[in-house]
């Protein structure tokens, strides 16, 4: 079954620009290859982390073929296909080519502030709208709005196809209920590299990552350790990344993790307006890190 696949480390793959702000092809697929050379369970695309706003529809389109194609049934792939617009996702469940994907990342609904019964039917309608495996994505800082542990579990108990949710409300509590109370074919995934460590030590089952973008090998010997039961070991490195996890987001995401990637050579550091790269002083404390730190684990 699917949800066996998206356990251990997913990474919530960038999108590189050059200086022009054209996406960089090239390095995305140099980016492609660096995860699954080194250990990446499987790859989230056009998620946030991938400034996926900004994108046109061509873009997006032309990423998903490219990446598909590179990865060519190696790992998992999980395609973001969400929205405000419950009509508008509905209508490209039904009418696109899925072809290569395993599974859609569907976030909670933005900037609408649906009540918590009107979360309920945008998925219901999302997942009669598909047979594809259907990842949730709770992330109340982006969206403005928190789906409570009760509508994540009356969904899941609902609906066969929804596997899964990436959780990054924050609340450790919120999460440990969804564990505690969900049905057998239905996992957590953190959305929060910070604290992926202790909610696997509660019953997670992996992280979709933005640090993994950088550290694949590191992050993703973390999370089989901590996965095994080995928790001394993975919280030797969880504590190893404790600086950088908060530098990652101090500036927001992806620019915490896209000046890490330029640090070590593998992307321009360029994002689409509104966002922008990290403070001066915020690049030179990573770099400095980055240049103590040389993980080996």
């Amino acid at each position: 079954m699917i949800q066996t696949k998206l356990k251990g480390m997913g990474v919530a793959l960038i999108t590189p620009f050059k200086e022009d702000e054209s996406v960089d092809y090239d390095a995305l697929i140099r980016l492609v290859d660096y995860q699954l050379q080194n250990n990446t369970d499987f790859l989230c695309v056009l998620g946030t982390t991938a400034e996926t706003p900004t994108l046109t529809e061509e873009e997006k389109k032309k990423i998903k073929k490219m990446v598909i194609e590179r990865v060519n049934g190696r790992i998992p792939i999980l395609l973001g296909v969400g929205g405000n617009n419950t009509r508008a996702i509905v209508n490209t469940l039904q009418n696109d080519d899925f072809t290569g994907v395993d599974a859609i990342l569907s976030v909670v609904p933005y900037y609408n502030k649906p009540s918590q019964e009107g979360i309920y039917q945008h998925y219901k309608a999302i997942a009669e709208a598909t047979e594809l495996p259907i990842v949730l994505y709770n992330v109340p800082g982006r969206t403005g709005v928190n789906m409570k542990a009760e509508t994540t579990l009356r969904i899941a108990r609902d609906f066969k196809n929804v596997i899964a949710i990436k959780e990054a409300s924050g609340d450790i509590t919120q999460m440990d209920d969804i564990i505690k109370n969900k049905p057998a074919n239905f996992d957590v995934i953190s959305g929060d590299d910070g604290i992926t460590f202790p909610l696997i030590t509660l019953g997670a089952v992996g992280i979709i990552s933005v640090i993994g973008n950088a550290f694949p090998r590191e992050f993703s010997r973390m999370v089989r350790l901590a996965l095994r039961g080995d928790y001394a070991n993975a919280l030797t490195i969880h504590h190893k990344f404790a600086e950088l996890f908060k530098l990652l987001f101090v500036d927001g995401n992806p620019a915490g993790v896209k000046a890490m990637l330029n640090v070590m050579g593998m992307i321009e550091n360029k994002l689409r307006l509104p966002l922008v790269p990290t403070r001066i002083t915020t690049f030179e404390a990573m770099r400095k890190i980055l240049d103590e730190l040389n993980i080996k684990c």
